[in-house]
């Protein structure tokens, strides 16, 4: 299959040697304009377009195989193929999938892109080095928790309430499950708001750039799945102190005898409510529920 003709396009442009299709003369390619209903926000601001890939270049991040989610109408696939040597795009909406492997022929042909056609929370992923996503925000926490493992850099575009959360420091209201639970795996920063109008359709929310940048946790946990189930299960009551909260909550995290975890605890911490506890010392209330409390 030939490759299309882009003679004409707008374009711009990541460095001085390669020009970049256009959002919009793709969007009208594609034939497709997003719907709201299908999570399908198209991001067509060029700036924002072009400084995605440089959050990962940066930091000299491995772009080796970079892994991109929701590929929609291709304008992030663009640019990230002028700085990996290899990219994967997921893009589960057939007739967008379809699209990308015509508009990318030659560089598919090339072997340097490879379109899956599929839910990402369902596909087999491939190995890769780094993700670069605009994310499906209906899904984005589920598939960042699938990505979060792989221990890769991961640039990733959110809404920007749940960024905030990400990136949240004990303390402070955004602070919370996702905060607990994300920097566990990485490092965490919100690199750039990013406002409606920078999509196509606009989403009805403000949206903002993540960079999630792997580490090893500097405490640790007896098992991770108890883990997240404990953090899960108190933060139900976050309102509660710590003492109530792992007591009501026995039934969620799978603590046999919740009240051995609290007699077990300092007593200071549990007087704390979940808001104000670091993941330190949720790490060591997880020992103790694996020790006394019989998860």
């Amino acid at each position: 299959m030939d490759g299309p003709d882009h003679e004409g396009d707008a374009g711009s442009t990541l460095d001085d040697d390669r020009e970049f299709r256009d959002p919009d003369a793709l969007l009208a390619r594609a034939g497709s304009r997003g719907d709201p209903n299908r999570d399908q926000h198209f991001l067509v601001d060029d700036r924002v377009l072009d400084r995605l890939p440089s959050y990962a270049t940066e930091i000299d991040a491995d772009l080796s195989h970079v892994l991109e989610i929701g590929a929609g109408n291709g304008a992030l696939t663009d640019r990230l193929l002028a700085v990996a040597e290899k990219v994967t795009a997921v893009e589960r909406d057939p007739d967008l999938a379809a699209f990308l492997r015509e508009e990318f022929a030659d560089e598919i042909a090339a072997g340097r892109l490879t379109v899956i056609e599929g839910d990402a929370l369902n596909v087999d992923l491939p190995e890769f080095s780094a993700s670069i996503s605009n994310l499906p925000y209906g899904v984005s926490s589920e598939i960042t928790f699938r990505l979060l493992p792989r221990g890769v850099p991961l640039i990733l575009m959110f809404q920007q309430e749940f960024a905030e959360r990400m990136a949240a420091d004990p303390g402070t209201d955004e602070y919370g499950r996702l905060s607990v639970t994300t920097g566990h795996y990485a490092d965490v920063e919100v690199v750039e708001p990013v406002p409606k109008e920078a999509f196509s359709p606009p989403p009805a929310v403000e949206s903002a750039v993540v960079r999630a940048l792997p580490r090893e946790p500097d405490y640790e946990v007896p098992d991770d799945e108890v883990f997240m189930d404990f953090v899960k299960a108190v933060f139900t009551q976050r309102r509660k102190t710590m003492r109530n909260a792992i007591r009501n909550t026995g039934h969620i995290s799978g603590l046999d005898d919740p009240d051995a975890v609290v007699d077990a605890a300092e007593k200071s911490l549990m007087s704390k409510r979940a808001g104000d506890v670091t993941p330190a010392e949720f790490a060591n209330l997880a020992r103790l529920a694996v020790e006394v409390g019989e998860p």
